[in-house]
């Protein structure tokens, strides 16, 4: 039976047996695109081309839903496997599904009517909730259910969004989107507080890891969902010295979270240095906006960027540059480049959010080309591991 199995799941070709290949792929060149795409049409260089809403709702839509739901998707479905010990999406059923991801993708980018678009993007992350708990579940697996609760708040925000796009509303839009942004900070903040120690302490040969501290992990995941509940419902998009108080706290919880886990020796590692760099970012980016709410910032901008550019772009370039190796039987050794794609990133993260306002559009041509850089590289190494069997000849 074991043999049969194998060689049916052998059968599939590489690219659909795991969810980590294709949504890691397709991810990451959205991820280029997009952003080469957004500064072409912010400086007027795409004629009269529009998609669904506009160009600014589909950048602001997109970055959070489009790029960073496929990496969501293509991690969890990844981990699920390994946290439950059942197999994963994979097969039709996941080229199904990374299928409905790409066309709304493209119904959003092609101003497709809104009864064909709306339908495509809400069925995604529901779909993506539903997979994870299912599996979850089926082995009682209680301590990962907080993943599909944050995974459905996202689906609710994406649905708000949508509420704003069908409704010609831009604050609903912005609402939604917003609140998406910080739940995905949430996100990134539940699984990162359990990968980057563990990463840290295998990656530099340690004997113990650092021991979580659960109340610090749980205030600041709590934190962020309150602060998207906020954005979703208003009062987040005006400023407001309580709200600011919650930044302060989620910002300082993470920064503590960051020192315990230091280890001067993540700098000699190429695959340690850009985690703890996006965690940086990820307690910057709520102290952004604790000053915005005190007034001693104009724009909120500047902390959605850090949110958005440094701490997402950037936690998902390092997670999916091990997290391939891993995952494909490879050796945890990433290509040298890699270390020029991490250091590119956080370069047009620092030039989106700090030098925007002394060098402006010089500073958004340079992020923008800095983050399609890093992506690129990306591709340029990872493309072809992506599409092609594990080394060991094992499934997945």
């Amino acid at each position: 039976m074991q043999l049969l199995d194998a060689s049916r799941e052998l059968a599939i070709r590489p690219i659909w047996r795991l969810g980590f290949r294709p949504f890691f792929l397709f991810g990451t060149a959205f991820a280029l695109l997009a952003v080469l795409i957004w500064i072409l049409a912010l400086h007027g260089h795409v004629g009269t081309w529009q998609p669904a809403g506009g160009w600014l709702a589909w950048h602001r839509h997109e970055m959070v839903f489009g790029f960073g739901g496929a990496i969501i998707a293509g991690f969890l479905l990844t981990a699920v496997q390994n946290w439950t010990g059942n197999p994963g999406l994979r097969g039709r059923s996941l080229a199904l599904l990374v299928t409905l991801w790409l066309a709304a993708r493209v119904a959003w980018l092609l101003g497709a009517p809104l009864a064909l678009l709306i339908p495509l993007e809400l069925i995604f992350l529901p779909a993506v909730a539903i997979v994870m708990g299912r599996s979850l579940w089926r082995v009682r697996q209680r301590g990962n259910y907080p993943v599909v609760v944050v995974l459905s708040l996202l689906a609710a925000a994406d649905a708000l969004a949508l509420w704003g796009l069908a409704t010609i509303n831009d604050a609903l839009q912005r609402q939604g989107v917003l609140a998406a942004l910080w739940l995905v900070a949430a996100l990134m903040g539940l699984i990162g507080g359990r990968v980057i120690p563990f990463f840290t302490q295998r990656g530099l040969g340690r004997v113990q890891q650092v021991k979580a501290w659960p109340w610090l992990d749980w205030s600041a995941l709590a934190g962020s969902v309150l602060l998207a509940i906020s954005f979703a419902s208003g009062p987040g998009l005006q400023p407001d010295p309580r709200l600011a108080v919650l930044c302060v706290l989620i910002g300082l919880a993470n920064l503590l979270r960051l020192v315990r886990w230091y280890d001067a020796g993540v700098w000699r590692v190429t695959l340690l240095w850009p985690l703890h760099l996006a965690f940086a970012w990820l307690a910057a980016a709520p102290l952004g906006l604790a000053a915005w709410h005190l007034g001693f910032l104009a724009n909120p901008g500047v902390a959605q960027h850090a949110l958005g550019v440094g701490a997402m772009g950037g936690l998902i370039l390092a997670m999916i540059a091990r997290v391939s190796l891993g995952h494909s039987g490879r050796p945890l050794e990433t290509p040298r480049v890699m270390g020029l794609a991490f250091a590119l990133l956080n370069l047009g993260a620092v030039a989106r959010v700090v030098l925007l306002p002394l060098a402006g559009t010089a500073a958004l041509w340079l992020a923008a080309v800095c983050w399609a850089a890093a992506f690129a590289l990306f591709l340029r190494h990872y493309a072809v591991l992506l599409c092609t069997p594990r080394l060991d000849g094992r499934p997945g």
